[in-house]
This record gives C-alpha cells, structure tokens and sequence, in this order.
C-alpha cells in the first residue's frame, strides 16, 4: 500500500506538468516499472521533451539529451576512443547515452545507421566501441520521439529497432481546460526546474524487481498465447508478434498491476495495455482499412477470454 501510495504521488507530480494527459503518463510510469523503453510519435510542440525532463527529476535521474540530425554519427551518441599522449594510450570518452534517462528527440530524422546505435544499448544495456564492451548506469531508460512520417526529413524506423521499444504512445492536442491551464500557468521549463524528487533511483529499481514477482494465472497465460496466435494467422496482420513481444505484454501487464496495488495480472491489465505494446509492431492487412491501433482493438474485440 505504501509503494502504491509512492506511486501515485508519482504519477499525480507528472500530471502538474503534463496537464490533461493521465492515460499517457500512466503508460509511460508503465514501462519504466516494466524495465523498457518508450517511443512518443506525435507532432513538434505538445509536450514530448518536458515530461522526459520531468520524468528524471521526479525520480533523481541522471539525464541526456541527444538531438538527432541528418548528419548525427554512432560516435556522437556511445562515444569514442581516442589517444592521449600524456597518458601514453588510447582513453575511451563515455557518449551522452551514459545516462540514466536519454531523450532521444526526433529519432527520425537520423539516418539508419545513428539510429542502429541504440540497438545494443536498449537490448543489453551496454555499448561496444572498437571492440571493447563498456556498462551503462542502472536503471536505463531511453525515451525516443519522432516526427510523423509525413514531415520532411524524416526516416522510418526499421523494424528491429521498433522491437526495442516497449511501448508507443501519442500525447496529441491538450483538451480546451488543459491547454488554457497550460496558457495561463507557471511557464513548463521553471515548474519542472523545481520538482522534488517522489522516487529515488534505488526504489524503482526495487519495483523494476518487483514487477517481475507479479503472478500470472495459467488462463491467462493461455489467453495471451491465444492473442499472440491471433496476430500470425493472417487474418488481422501481415506478420505476427515475436515471443520478444510476448514478454513484453508480460511484463507491462505487471507493470500495470504493480500500479494497481495488485500483486496478480487481471485481463483489464493487459487490454489496458495491449495497444501501446503491440501496435507500433504490426502492419494490418491490405484489406483492413484501420490503423495498427484499430486493428488491435478489433482483433481483442473478436476473442474470448480463455
């Protein structure tokens, strides 16, 4: 009850900033207790950057930010070795992804290569240079964004990459109260400037840990075995999820009970969930006419409950 208690206080610190959004900073509160990464695609503008902002300062968070550009190279972001005479040998100089929370902002725009950087480091939580492997800081969270595909200069993600990221979500236009509240307020880069720390680093860690004890019940377990079946029989999506994706629906499933104060997984836990974890990896057939989201909820629509 008290870490519940914790995170809400969390989540209710998040919404002062991000006003008129709870159902997304619950998501993104969602995959970090789950140990994954998130991808905001939205336009420029609607508050992508501030809640990356906030999100380390509410929880003590060493934060980067690494502004992706047409001609941003790997090196940029996992850093280089380089020789140093007055050390007689070659010294490596650590890249803003030695973070804690890295803001990748309008990972898009970067060619395939600069984006391929943060494979390894999403994946395996460490970076190779010339060889030599090298750890990141504990937790690691990247935060990504990108443009819509339709604006100029922008690279589609390649599918491996998409796979890294736990969740996709949008935060859209603020409802009319939400925007005048924003219009009137305390200017967004001060109110973050001055947030107190509600979680501090070694207690997310102990909930990244125990997200991983929620209990799943056998029919549940047969109930996500039967979604992932939906997606790779044809009928809804050109190719299926992965088991990769399966753990993934897993563990933010716990990730929402944990919020709930629950120490089992409900399916209200994973069809709260579902969308934002599968959607940015599927393409619906030709013949659906929805979009990844729609077809989701279609095909969760036309399932029982095991």
């Amino acid at each position: 009850m008290e870490m519940k208690h914790k995170l809400k206080g969390l989540t209710d610190q998040l919404n002062t900033v991000i006003v008129g959004k709870p159902d997304a900073i619950t998501d993104c509160v969602t995959c970090l207790l789950a140990a994954g990464h998130l991808l905001i695609e939205d336009i420029p503008g609607v508050g992508k950057t501030t809640l990356a902002h906030a999100l380390a300062r509410s929880l003590g968070l060493q934060f980067n930010r690494v502004q992706f550009t047409a001609d941003l190279m790997p090196s940029d972001i996992t850093g280089v070795t380089v020789y140093e005479r007055h050390k007689e040998g070659f010294v490596f100089h650590p890249g803003p992804i030695f973070t804690q929370v890295l803001l990748a902002d309008e990972i898009n725009r970067a060619s395939p290569k600069s984006q391929s950087a943060l494979l390894e480091a999403m994946e395996e939580h460490q970076v190779t240079v010339e060889g030599q492997s090298h750890t990141l800081p504990s937790p690691f969270f990247v935060l990504a964004t990108q443009n819509p595909y339709d604006q100029l200069g922008t690279h589609a993600l390649p599918a491996s990459q998409l796979d890294r990221f736990l969740m996709c979500i949008s935060l859209g236009y603020p409802d009319r109260s939400a925007e005048r509240e924003l219009l009137f307020g305390q200017d967004r880069r001060a109110l973050v400037a001055s947030l107190p720390c509600q979680l501090p680093p070694q207690a997310l860690l102990e909930l990244q840990t125990q997200v991983q004890t929620i209990y799943v019940s056998a029919a549940l377990m047969d109930y996500l075995q039967n979604l992932m079946a939906a997606t790779r029989n044809g009928r809804w999506f050109v190719q299926g999820l992965s088991p990769r994706a399966g753990l993934a629906v897993l563990r933010a499933a716990r990730a929402r009970a944990l919020i709930g104060g629950r120490d089992f997984v409900t399916p209200d836990d994973i069809q709260s969930i579902l969308p934002q974890t599968i959607a940015h990896r599927l393409t619906p057939v030709q013949s659906a006419g929805r979009t990844p989201r729609e077809q989701v909820r279609a095909m969760v629509d036309s399932l029982e409950l095991a």
